[in-house]
């Protein structure tokens, strides 16, 4: 796919202000630990997650995403009568009807005749809404959207604790799907695009790729069970497993990428990934044999934020700075299910 009209106006994030540590975690699941005799240290050392952040209890994600696209609407410097599209793009939602967009777009101060609608995709909900809105844009229907999004991991982790907390039959086996919860941090981020003859940035969105692995669907999945009497929750992952499926995917992805766009690796100034883990992160890089120190690492202290894990990456490492001209990022997400999105753009 490539554009030619499209620009990225603004990206802005929001982060919670609780810090949750690893060592807490594991200090919560110490009666897990000693009846397991897992080593103190095990969810770091395994991650390289230090830290992650959460919303206070009973947030609504909705009521955060509103926050989140009236800093970006003003970032952008378009007048809001221009945005034809407002996409909310988390896993997270304030309920199943209406759209969470709803809610948001009521805040927003943004005109009636949006299209106003939730995306949901795991970890690519919104780069899927960037795309949906890149083609709106490309195709001429719309001269502005803004996409948005806010994670809450509090309820996924306590939830998983508790659960490990009562199963008495849990093994060292056992208990490896849900280590992969218990990274979940929280974060808001949302992206403007605009027509390329509105735009201030000169930030063009040039195109990329999508691939799917969808025989991978069953690697990393999650909800609400029914009749469990605890609306939070719950993830099982299949780490491992998962990590070796979403590389391999993510190289194909990546060479159709560089084929739609005609790039080569020496020609990436910077990289901005979904990120869950450091190994992943790590691994990632040396399999599309990208150099690491061009990636904006934010796992170490912000946890897995699913869908809002990219666009926080690419927010904090584009904030206070104006591209330079012929600079180009590369922006690099995979999902389960499983689902690559690779982008590019370029500063003009």
């Amino acid at each position: 796919m490539r554009y030619h009209n499209v620009c990225i106006e603004s990206v802005c994030h929001r982060l919670p202000t609780e810090v949750v540590t690893s060592e807490e975690i594991e200090h919560r699941l110490a009666p897990v630990y000693e009846r397991l005799r897992l080593p103190a240290g095990r969810l770091e050392l395994m991650t390289g997650i230090r830290e992650r952040r959460w919303f206070a209890a009973g947030t609504l994600p909705g009521s955060v995403s509103a926050l989140t696209v009236k800093d970006a609407v003003n970032a952008s410097g378009l007048d809001p009568r221009l945005f034809g599209a407002l996409i909310h793009g988390s896993v997270c939602r304030d309920r199943m009807e209406p759209a969470t967009a709803a809610g948001v777009h009521a805040a927003s101060g943004l005109p009636a005749e949006c299209l106003v609608f939730d995306v949901s995709n795991a970890c690519l909900g919104l780069l899927n809404g960037v795309l949906i809105a890149a083609d709106m844009i490309e195709l001429g229907r719309i001269r502005a959207a803004v996409v948005v999004g806010t994670e809450s991991g509090r309820d996924l982790v306590e939830g998983t604790i508790e659960s490990l907390l009562d199963d008495q039959q849990l093994t060292r086996q056992s208990i490896k799907p849900a280590f992969a919860s218990l990274t979940i941090g929280s974060g808001s981020a949302a992206i403007v695009l605009c027509d390329r003859r509105l735009s201030r940035s000169g930030h063009r969105l040039l195109g990329g790729s999508c691939l799917a692995d969808s025989s991978a669907h069953a690697l990393c999945a999650g909800g609400v069970e029914a009749g469990s009497g605890d609306s939070r929750p719950r993830m099982e992952t299949d780490s491992e497993a998962l990590l070796h499926a979403g590389i391999s995917l993510a190289r194909e992805a990546w060479a159709n990428t560089k084929k739609v766009l005609g790039w080569t690796n020496e020609q990436i100034n910077r990289v901005f990934t979904h990120q869950v883990g450091r190994q992943h992160r790590a691994a990632l890089m040396q399999q599309l044999e990208l150099n690491p120190d061009l990636d904006f690492p934010t796992v170490e202290l912000l946890g897995n934020t699913g869908a809002v894990a990219l666009p926080i990456a690419l927010s904090m490492g584009l904030e206070g700075r104006s591209g330079q001209p012929g600079e180009k990022c590369a922006l690099l997400g995979i999902g389960s299910g499983l689902n690559c999105v690779m982008l590019g753009t370029e500063f003009i």
